[in-house]
């Protein structure tokens, strides 16, 4: 089993920042893609950014140029730097991670989920 573990939601004023931290920690041998998903209320589920093992990204475009993805794979863990943050950022984010086991069979887990709200 593999656990993902988020942090550094919170509140926080439009324009301000925060960064949002996920550590896997189990049965891993190696991740694959990692990334942060968010939901809204009374919306689906959306990609907000990923990275793969090599280290490429991708962004929804309503984060391009203000969020940043990143990850330590030595710690598991992935980033998400978050600044100029606006009220439609108001959201539960998730992390995602594509984990390759010992016996080399690969599967998604999602983390608890932690809120931000972006509000003056």
């Amino acid at each position: 089993q593999v656990q993902l573990v988020e942090s550094g939601g919170g509140l926080v004023q439009p324009g301000g920042s925060l960064r949002l931290s996920c550590a896997a920690s189990g049965s891993i041998f190696r991740i694959d893609t990692m990334g942060w998903y968010r939901q809204a209320p009374g919306k689906q589920r959306e990609l907000v950014a990923g990275v793969t093992f090599g280290g490429s990204t991708n962004y929804a475009d309503s984060v391009k140029g203000r969020f940043t993805i990143s990850r330590d794979n030595a710690k598991n863990t992935v980033y998400l730097q978050m600044n100029s943050l606006k009220p439609e950022d108001t959201a539960v984010y998730f992390c995602n991670a594509r984990v390759q086991d010992y016996n080399l069979y690969y599967r998604n887990y999602w983390g608890q989920g932690t809120q931000v709200t972006v509000s003056p």
